[in-house]
């Protein structure tokens, strides 16, 4: 089975959504290879953060602080409850190109270690609250799931796979995708899109579904 997804390292529904669709693979043992596809929901995000995320939010949303704590906080607890320990009111929101670089390298060359590391970038982001538009801290990531530090600061340190994420971007567009995650499951000849985070137990009949081939008689869209 492949899975082809679009995710936003900056997006807490992506982190959960992908949680999620790994622990139903895992639950039922299925052997699949992962493909990330990069998507950017604010790609003019600059390097260093400008402001909190309690401002950011309630100004987005056009809403109160409070109202932006407590809706915060409710996705502290959503994720959580997938056994996800996030502090998203911490987090430093910055620019994801470069962290989507590095995702792009690591796919092409060491692929069996790209979900780890995509894991990790999760982590630093969401729990740890680090910057990752910093190099630096996408060395230090890389370099905990086997990566060599110093041939990934020197893809960092250019503009190595900038290509491969603006391609990923334009690839979203032109199948209508404005929003993530976004899921693409395909097993022999079959396909299901699966556009948002699922709870893990519709990922687990979903997948069970698109195998034994009664996703025929079903839809999820």
């Amino acid at each position: 089975m492949k899975i082809t997804y679009w995710s936003d390292l900056n997006c807490p529904y992506s982190y959960i959504g992908l949680k999620r669709l790994t622990d139903a693979v895992n639950e039922l043992e299925l052997n699949v290879d992962w493909m990330l596809k990069s998507f950017e929901l604010e790609p003019l995000l600059p390097d260093k953060p400008t402001t909190s995320m309690l401002k950011r939010y309630a100004n987005k949303y056009a809403i109160t602080t409070q109202e932006a704590k407590k809706e915060i906080e409710e996705i502290d607890k959503i994720a959580k409850e997938d056994g996800l320990d996030i502090n998203y009111i911490g987090t430093k929101l910055t620019s994801s190109r470069n962290a989507h670089r590095l995702i792009k390298f690591t796919q092409n060359n060491y692929p069996k270690l790209s979900q780890k590391l995509i894991f990790k970038i999760y982590e630093a982001n969401f729990k740890n609250n680090e910057i990752i538009a910093d190099i630096d801290v996408l060395v230090k990531i890389a370099s905990s799931v086997g990566l060599n530090k110093t041939e990934t600061k020197q893809i960092l340190s250019g503009n190595s796979f900038d290509v491969e994420v603006s391609l990923d971007m334009e690839d979203a567009r032109f199948n209508g995708l404005n929003s993530v995650p976004f899921y693409i499951l395909t097993y022999n000849e079959e396909q299901l899109s699966i556009p948002g985070a699922f709870e893990k137990d519709d990922f687990k009949i979903a997948l069970n579904d698109l195998i034994s081939g009664e996703i025929k008689l079903k839809t999820f869209i």
